[in-house]
């Protein structure tokens, strides 16, 4: 049985994930569009290749730090590959911002252009490196249905406050207007991000008895399936299809939205960076609020599946006014409903997803959970390329420009923050719903069959 203090340490993961993805998706598209002066449409295919390349690089990552290293069987096949992507990804992640003053976007785009999509995707290779396998520790790490509703309502919790640093840290340290604010805000998240990864070191270590799984595995496990197979397996079993689908669908929902907050405080309220703080801080507050809500009607209904469709509904059923709201409090209060939504979601992703694998691993009477953590990476960062496609052709449709926006195009940047990410909500549950198989009996049988098969 895990101890607490192993579950809040590992929540200390869901915080650095959290935080990189909510400063990544909250500035980075704007800043390329609106200080660096780089055209909509570059910055999309730029995002574009970016998640193209997470589509070979996440999946690939999750194969190869399947198998064992040489150093597997002293430290465990996670581990390490955990601290080392952990540092790399954070010192890389201010090299984002780190354009050269002197290029000009606006009569020559081609070295910002460049400069982004290699920034980024070197970024996401090595933060890739990190996540995958902290991911996949989580299912063979936490076995019971209690370990894991404990770690994830705890992970949620300090999940919760990697969103709010990753949302409200970086308008208090940048300005509008201002580009070499946006390194060192850069250079703030990348020490925060460093410093966090000696909080999570303990709670994904490895203990002796699942090194000595895997060694056993290992030993037994002569004629491992090709990354290919492995692949075309992971793609063909329903409950993961559903699944990734569904996260595919929230989490564009959810960057359109946290995307669309700087847009909102610039363009329609025509206020300072810093007044987006208190509207993420709105998001934070309800997410925090959910966790006591939610867990409460778990208790009851006993399925995370459903969990995640009833949460998923009430974000969508909150989205949508915000296309409507005029006033930076009405933002807050919305926020605020919107973000109990969205804390229930993320806390019932993880116990949903380690039913989903255990199904998986069941199936395939192996565990490669490594190779179906990336595929679930995929899914959810492709989400980047959809933002930025929706950005584009709003922005395109409404002829936004940076420097005198019009009144259809303030309305462009309403309906990506409420009415589209809504849409986005209801088609994850309308996929989910038909396609997902599991049922509360068949996910009681996979754990006693893990139990036979001691994987």
């Amino acid at each position: 049985m895990a101890t607490k203090r192993t579950m809040v340490s590992y929540g200390f993961g869901k915080f650095i994930a959290e935080f990189l993805t909510g400063a990544f998706g909250s500035i980075v598209f704007m800043f390329y569009e609106t200080e660096v002066g780089l055209s909509a449409g570059f910055a999309a295919v730029a995002t574009i290749i970016y998640s193209l390349w997470n589509a070979i690089n996440d999946p690939i990552i999750g194969y190869i730090t399947n198998k064992a290293a040489p150093f597997s069987k002293r430290l465990g096949r996670r581990f390490p590959w955990i601290i080392i992507g952990l540092i790399l990804s954070s010192l890389t992640f201010f090299l984002i911002f780190a354009v050269p003053l002197s290029w000009d976007a606006k009569n020559n785009p081609l070295p910002v252009f460049l400069w982004m999509v290699l920034s980024i995707c070197l970024y996401d290779g090595l933060y890739s490196l990190w996540e995958v396998n902290y991911q996949s520790i989580y299912p063979d790490k936490f076995r019971s249905q209690k370990e894991r509703t404990s770690t994830a309502a705890l992970g949620t919790g300090i999940g919760v406050l990697g969103i709010a640093a990753g949302f409200i840290v970086p308008p208090l340290v940048f300005n509008y207007g201002d580009r070499l604010s946006y390194v060192l805000c850069g250079l703030v998240i990348m020490g925060i991000s460093l410093f966090s990864t000696l909080l999570v070191s303990f709670g994904v270590f490895e203990t002796k008895e699942m090194i000595n799984r895997f060694n056993k595995f290992q030993a037994q496990d002569t004629q491992a399936p090709s990354f290919f197979v492995q692949m075309k397996h992971a793609l063909q079993d329903k409950a993961l299809l559903s699944f990734v689908l569904f996260l595919f669908f929230y989490q564009s929902g959810c960057m359109c939205m946290t995307s669309s907050i700087n847009y909102i405080v610039k363009y329609i309220l025509e206020g300072k960076s810093s007044q987006a703080t208190p509207i993420f801080a709105g998001m934070l507050v309800g997410a925090l609020l959910s966790i006591v809500i939610w867990t409460q009607v778990a208790k009851r209904m006993k399925n995370n599946q459903k969990m995640l469709v009833v949460c998923a509904l009430f974000m969508a059923l909150f989205a949508i006014p915000l296309t409507l709201v005029k006033t930076q409090v009405g933002f807050m209060i919305f926020m605020t409903l919107w973000g109990l939504g969205f804390g229930g979601f993320w806390t019932f992703m993880s116990p949903a997803m380690a039913d989903v694998i255990d199904n998986f691993i069941v199936t395939q009477k192996r565990r490669d959970d490594g190779v179906v953590l990336g595929i679930r990476a995929f899914f959810m960062r492709f989400s980047y390329a959809s933002q930025a496609v929706v950005f584009y052709v709003v922005h395109t449709l409404t002829n936004f420009n940076p420097e005198q926006v019009s009144t259809g195009a303030k309305m462009g940047i309403r309906f990506h923050m409420g009415v589209i990410p809504a849409l986005f909500f209801l088609l994850g549950v309308l996929v989910f719903v038909r396609m997902n198989p599991l049922t509360v009996p068949l996910i009681e049988q996979n754990r006693l069959a893990l139990k036979q098969l001691d994987l």
